[in-house]
Parts: structure tokens; C-alpha cells; sequence
């Protein structure tokens, strides 16, 4: 992890070109940060459906993890350093593990906590994945947490968002835990699909010669989108 840090050092185009990719994100993000956010059609068939929905459900949980730019940028940053599929697929097996636990148990018990709250600690789980990928934990504190633990947290975390968000949308109890099954299976589809197209997009860039020379500014930029989808959640609880 070292190397980023010196790699980070290298002349004022890559901080050129580093002040710019933040600024372009935050205002990109601060245009319309919603995590969670779910389309006003889905979520009035959310609201309307009643009994067994197998298949739309399963549509809309695949829907929700390809469009869900808080769950992707967390996954970028647990599989940018990870090269074996077996270790990726730890990683993503805990994830899936911690978001389908929460996710269930927080809609079939109706436990909510305040979406603005729960969705700002998902954007301290994109910073805290990008500040572990520049190992700024083991240079200014000298420790390494445990980052499958980590994962499996933040998973929590991000399924209890997920569940917060369904819960407000008071889904007809009938055929609900199918429902929610399929909605989780979709979910599991959708990651799996969208996680897929980031290891081609990353095993293109790992096989060129710029990608450990960009690979500090590639996790600045993914910690910058963390704090902004931070700032713009707690702004969001305090006008609330």
C-alpha cells in the first residue's frame, strides 16, 4: 500500500487531475444523492401489490442493486485490491450474508431506524473501504481491521437501509415474506451482474501500466463520493 502513497507524490498533473475528478463527482452526487432511492413507478406497485409477486419482485430487487450506486461503490472498493475469485467471492458471499440477514429480519419484525442515519454510515462504509485500500489505517494507527468482519458489518448495515425504506412503503402483508424473498433473490441476481461487469471493466485496467499509478486517485475519488453521500444524508436528517 505504500507505493500509492508515493505514487500519490508524482507531479502536479495527477493532482490536476485528481482536484478535478472531485470536484465533477461532488457535483454530480449533489444533484441527486439518494441512497435507497427507489422510482416513484416501483414504488407505487411496491405500495399497490398484494399476495404472491414472484417475478416482479425479483425484477425489482435486481433492479434496485444494478442501480444502487451506495451498494456499487462499496463493492468497488472491497474488490479493487481482491485478484482470486475465490477471495472475491468471500468478500461478496459476506456481503450478500450481512444485507439478506438485516434486510428480512428488519421488514418481517417492522425494526426501522432513521433512513438518513443509516444511509449515512453507508457512505462511512464507501470511505472506510476506500481509506483501507490506501492503508491509511495501518499508517496512521498501526492496526489492519479485520476486513472480511468489515464486510460483513457494513452489510448489515446496507440491508437495514434497504429495509427501512420498505417498511415506510407499508407493503401489503400478504405474500410478503415471498415476496421479500424474491425481492432479496433479485437483489443477489443484480449484484452478481453488476459485479461482474466491474471485475471485466478492472481486469482491463489491471492489465495496463496505469493502473497502480491511478489507483490512489481511483480511491480518493471513491472517498470523496462517501463523504458527500455523508454530507448530503445528515443535511437531509437536519432540515428533516
Amino acid at each position: 500500500m505504500m507505493s500509492l502513497f508515493a505514487t500519490m507524490q508524482r507531479g502536479p498533473r495527477n493532482r490536476l487531475f485528481l482536484a478535478l475528478s472531485l470536484f465533477a463527482l461532488s457535483f454530480c452526487f449533489g444533484v441527486d444523492a439518494f441512497a435507497h432511492n427507489v422510482a416513484e413507478g416501483d414504488k407505487g406497485y411496491i405500495q399497490e401489490s398484494s399476495g404472491v409477486l414472484f417475478f416482479p419482485f425479483l425484477y425489482l430487487g435486481a433492479k434496485h442493486m444494478v442501480t444502487g450506486y451506495d451498494h456499487l461503490l462499496f463493492l468497488f472498493g472491497v474488490i479493487f485490491f481482491l485478484y482470486r475469485m475465490k477471495h472475491i467471492a468471500i468478500y461478496v458471499t459476506l456481503f450478500a450474508v450481512g444485507h439478506s440477514t438485516t434486510m428480512l429480519f428488519g421488514v418481517l419484525t417492522g425494526i426501522s431506524a432513521n433512513a438518513y442515519i443509516i444511509d449515512a454510515i453507508i457512505g462511512l462504509s464507501v470511505v472506510y473501504k476506500a481509506l483501507d485500500n490506501l492503508g491509511a489505517f495501518q499508517r496512521w494507527f498501526g492496526v489492519q481491521p479485520n476486513t472480511k468482519a468489515a464486510t460483513l458489518v457494513f452489510g448489515f448495515f446496507h440491508g437495514f437501509g434497504l429495509a427501512t425504506k420498505i417498511i415506510e412503503f407499508e407493503i401489503s402483508p400478504d405474500g410478503l415474506l415471498a415476496n421479500l424473498i424474491a425481492f432479496n433473490i433479485g437483489v443477489e441476481i443484480g449484484q452478481l451482474l453488476a459485479l461482474a461487469a466491474i471485475l471485466i471493466l478492472m481486469g482491463f485496467w489491471r492489465r495496463t501500466s496505469s493502473f497502480m499509478r491511478h489507483a490512489f486517485a481511483a480511491n480518493t475519488i471513491l472517498m470523496a463520493a462517501g463523504f458527500v453521500l455523508v454530507g448530503y444524508q445528515l443535511v437531509g436528517f437536519a432540515v428533516a
